[in-house]
C-alpha cells in the first residue's frame, strides 16, 4: 500500500481514512493567507455512500486503500437484493444489499459483466461502465405540437431506469446511456 502526501489525494483515488475505505470525489489544494496549504476534499464512503468533507494539511499523509477487483455477472434484482455470480463460475452466486449495489443496477441488463470492488475481502461496491446500451421497454407516443423547444419525453429502460429522451424514441429501441449523469447519449438501434 502506498502512502500519499496531502497533495496526492486526488479524485478517483481510494484511501484508508479512519480505518475505512473512501473514494476521493473532489480535491482542491488551497493556501489561505499566512497559513500552510491544505487539500480540501470530499470523500465518499465506499460501503454506505455517505459523503464527508475533510481538509488534509501539508503534514498529513493518507494510506492508499488496498482495493481488489473481481469480475462478476449481474443476474437480477428482487425485493431489494441484487444477485450476481462470479464470472466463469455460475454456481458461485451471491447477493448484495440495496445500499451496496445502490442505484447502479438500474443501468444493468441481465448477464451484464461488471467489476466488484473488494476491501479486506468484503464487497464494498460495484463498478459499472460509463456508457451502457439498454432497450426501451416503455415509451409514450409523441404528441403533435409539443416540439417548439425540441421536445422530450420520459421513457423506461429494461433495468428500470427512467430517462429523458427526444420524441422520436420508441419502445424496442436500443439507447446508449451515460450512467454517471443518467442522460440519453444516442439511439444505437431502431426497433
Amino acid at each position: 500500500m502506498a502512502t500519499l502526501s496531502y497533495n496526492e489525494i486526488v479524485p478517483k483515488k481510494v484511501i484508508k481514512f479512519n480505518d475505512e475505505a473512501y473514494e476521493v470525489i473532489s480535491s482542491h489544494v488551497a493556501r489561505k493567507q499566512q497559513m500552510k496549504p491544505q487539500n480540501q476534499t470530499k470523500l465518499r464512503h465506499l460501503l454506505t455512500g455517505r459523503v464527508i468533507s475533510n481538509a488534509f494539511h501539508s503534514s498529513d499523509k493518507a494510506e492508499e486503500a488496498d482495493i481488489e477487483t473481481k469480475e462478476i455477472v449481474y443476474l437480477y434484482t428482487n425485493r431489494g437484493e441484487s444477485w450476481f455470480h462470479t464470472k466463469g463460475n455460475p454456481a458461485d452466486r451471491f447477493s448484495l444489499e440495496e445500499n451496496v449495489a445502490a442505484d447502479k443496477v438500474k443501468w444493468l441488463a441481465d448477464n451484464a459483466e461488471i467489476q466488484a470492488l473488494l476491501f479486506e475481502d468484503k464487497i464494498l461496491t460495484i463498478r459499472i461502465p460509463i456508457k451502457v446500451d439498454l432497450e426501451v421497454i416503455d415509451a409514450p407516443p409523441a404528441v403533435r405540437g409539443n416540439t417548439a423547444q425540441g421536445g422530450s419525453k420520459q421513457v423506461t429502460l429494461k433495468g428500470g431506469a427512467i430517462v429523458s429522451t427526444p420524441l422520436f424514441i420508441n419502445t424496442g429501441d436500443i439507447l446508449r446511456i451515460n450512467t454517471e449523469s443518467g442522460e440519453y447519449v444516442e439511439r444505437v438501434d431502431k426497433a
